[in-house]
């Protein structure tokens, strides 16, 4: 990857259980993790109809520069749009520590 392929802003979030304070009841609320530079490519755009399913997903693939602490835990918001992050990132073949490759979705998510 070069580094000119890292053009677009990625906003990382994760999710934090909150209290609401008027009913103590426990919330789950999304918060900033970090912002990378980041190459992000679509490579699908699928109709699940034979799943019945209400919307529309499509696929993209994220590279980032190297750095501890991405889960699949998490959520990534590039031009107002959500992805949520499907499975592990995947290390660079080379080192394992210069670039991560994140799979994404979009369609149907929890926030």
């Amino acid at each position: 990857m070069r580094a000119g392929d890292l053009r677009h802003r990625l906003r990382f979030e994760e999710k934090i259980p909150t209290r609401d304070p008027v009913t103590h009841e426990v919330l789950d609320g999304w918060v900033e993790a970090f912002t990378a530079w980041g190459s992000f490519e679509p490579l699908s755009a699928r109709d699940p109809i034979a799943a019945q399913a209400g919307q529309s997903e499509a696929t993209a693939r994220v590279g980032i520069r190297y750095r501890d602490g991405v889960l699949p835990t998490m959520r990534i918001i590039h031009r107002g749009q959500i992805y949520n992050i499907e499975g592990p990132p995947l290390p660079d073949k080379v080192s394992g520590r210069e670039y991560l490759t994140i799979l994404v979705s979009t369609g149907l998510n929890d926030g």
